[in-house]
């Protein structure tokens, strides 16, 4: 993966960017990473009044959550307008949204491009979190996950993709219906080595329901989840951290190995476990992401 991308990625929170206060909170905030919104959580009538806001809050940017900014869709008139805003230092990318094939990425990366040249900014800095959230980019995510060295991650539309697929407002329990997209995004993410980035848990109210889907999203193979809600930040960040017995686990495993080589072996037993080189490799990620 790269730089970007192996940086810590358990959380990305979305923040109302034509909200100043709450825009303050969220870079004080314990999310990994912050989605300043231009897109959905912004009127249309409001949407001149986020950039200026977001633009203000790149240029005082001092540490905290790594910041992007959810654009709009590349069809509509505001995609445009909202990269000229907010491509910049103290960025370090954009949220494309409703991504539906790689083209559209193509032509953002190209807008992009110039706005980098134009501002002196490195070459291919500014990152691009796709946002997947239809039946067709479903269906094209690998395709936009290798379509440009900008792309960070997928990340899972869930509530966009209900519409399209015709779905039933309300999201029960674990939401089985939305288990192959999630499990497609998930592949497509680990295909093209960037995160994959699970959508919201929209239930505020619902904290078993909460910690489920997270507990789901992380044994699906997600790297990271969203959300809106800063409530749910704490219980994302354990449950998508290694636990005490998976690190312990881990350790043993490690062990186990350097031993079984040392006489030669290939695989070891660990707990009642055959463990051989791909499960070495899985215990090795947890500890290196404890031990740094």
């Amino acid at each position: 993966m790269s730089g970007a991308t192996k940086k810590q990625s358990r959380t990305w929170m979305f923040v109302p960017g034509n909200r100043e206060r709450f825009i303050q909170k969220a870079n004080g905030s314990a999310a990994d990473a912050i989605l300043l919104d231009i897109e959905d959580g912004v009127l249309p009538n409001e949407k001149a009044e986020a950039r200026k806001m977001i633009a203000a809050a790149l240029a005082e940017a001092k540490g905290g959550p790594r910041r992007y900014v959810r654009v709009n869709a590349l069809t509509t008139p505001w995609l445009k307008p909202d990269l000229e805003a907010v491509i910049a230092p103290g960025l370090e990318g954009i949220c494309l949204t409703k991504v539906t094939k790689a083209s559209d990425v193509h032509e953002t990366a190209s807008m992009i491009d110039t706005l980098e040249k134009q501002r002196g900014l490195q070459a291919g800095s500014i990152r691009i979190l796709a946002a997947v959230e239809s039946a067709r980019g479903l269906m094209n995510a690998v395709a936009i996950a290798d379509s440009s060295p900008r792309i960070v991650g997928l990340m899972f539309g869930a509530e966009d993709y209900a519409l399209d697929l015709g779905l039933g407002a309300r999201r029960e329990k674990e939401a089985a219906e939305l288990l192959f997209a999630r499990s497609t995004i998930v592949n497509a993410a680990a295909a093209a080595n960037v995160l994959s980035i699970d959508g919201v848990f929209p239930n505020l109210n619902d904290e078993q329901g909460l910690e489920a889907d997270i507990r789901q999203a992380r044994r699906l193979g997600f790297t990271s989840k969203s959300t809106f809600n800063p409530r749910q930040l704490d219980m994302i960040n354990a449950i998508f951290s290694p636990q005490p017995d998976e690190i312990e686990y881990a350790r043993k495993i490690a062990a186990g190995f350097r031993e079984a080589e040392a006489r030669g072996d290939a695989s070891v037993a660990v707990g009642g476990q055959l463990v051989d080189k791909p499960i070495l490799l899985r215990a090795l990620r947890i500890l290196e992401i404890v031990d740094g």
